[in-house]
């Protein structure tokens, strides 16, 4: 079913419903960001893919059909596992998924990526920034990725983890270019069945396409998080992180590295403010 014809059948009184839960997927893939969303109750439209020789440069989204958009724009520029400088395709693809999102005018959208990528702004959002390991999800690897949400309200998720204690040892990050694994084990290990397959792509792509993805239930988690989002009392890191903090009330970070995220926040802030003091 195409895009048009999609929104159509979500217009109708009896998928009201369902359109509080739609959600535009930019830069798909092999879908595990888009799984994780179904599993937690969106319905998920699925927006240009290379694979199919469709470029979001070409796409224009309809404004106020989707709750929200999800995606996670190419992160080779930014990865500390690149051996070439950027080619700045990275940037362009984040700057046309800022573009998709305001002309969608969703209530809220949700980038993800590696660590290292910029921050995005997009204008009458405000943004959480945080990083989730795939462990925290129950998955048996070390798989690290960044999430940058916006909202229109403002209101932040609260991302509920789990502790590496609580099932053992973990497997080294499944990556695009695996080629430690065989197909079955990287599909387990990314949430996926044993029995997943993508029949229409090469045996390198494959690989390719569900390394660079999000584990299900990293990704669940997160839709989940979304999904739930409400007025909290609970205390927040202030980091972004999500985590809510039991401590003392002069607590302010939830961990150790939330704390050291904070302090380089603050240092940069510092820098930034020296910088535009010395300016004419």
């Amino acid at each position: 079913m195409n895009l048009s014809a999609q929104l159509s059948h979500a217009d109708t009184p009896a998928e009201s419903h369902s359109v509080k839960r739609l959600v535009l997927s930019l830069f798909p893939g092999a879908g595990l960001l888009d799984r994780g969303f179904q599993e937690a109750g969106f319905y998920v439209v699925r927006g240009p893919d290379t694979v199919f020789g469709q470029r979001i440069e070409d796409f224009n989204a309809p404004a106020g059909h989707f709750v929200g958009v999800i995606g996670g724009p190419p992160c080779q520029d930014f990865s500390r596992a690149r051996r070439r400088p950027p080619t700045g395709h990275g940037r362009k693809m984040i700057y046309e998924f800022a573009r998709v999102v305001t002309e969608a005018q969703p209530d809220w959208w949700l980038m993800e990526n590696v660590p290292q990528v910029p921050d995005v702004h997009v204008s009458g959002y405000r943004v959480q920034r945080f990083n989730l390991f795939a462990w925290e999800f129950a998955c048996r690897q070390l798989r690290n990725r960044s999430f940058q949400f916006g909202s229109r309200d403002g209101l932040p998720l609260v991302i509920w983890r789990r502790t590496q204690s609580q099932f053992g040892r973990v497997a080294p990050a499944v990556l695009a270019k695996d080629r430690r694994r065989n197909f079955a084990d990287l599909c387990e290990l990314q949430g996926l069945p044993r029995w997943f397959d993508l029949p229409s792509l090469s045996r390198t792509a494959k690989y390719r396409a569900v390394g660079n993805g999000v584990p299900v239930p990293m990704a669940r988690g997160v839709a989940e998080a979304i999904r739930d989002r409400r007025v909290t009392e609970l205390r927040l890191c202030i980091c972004g992180c999500g985590r809510p903090i039991t401590g003392p009330r002069r607590q302010k970070a939830a961990t150790p590295a939330c704390r050291k995220r904070i302090e380089r926040s603050h240092h940069i802030e510092r820098s930034h403010h020296i910088e535009r003091s010395h300016q004419p």
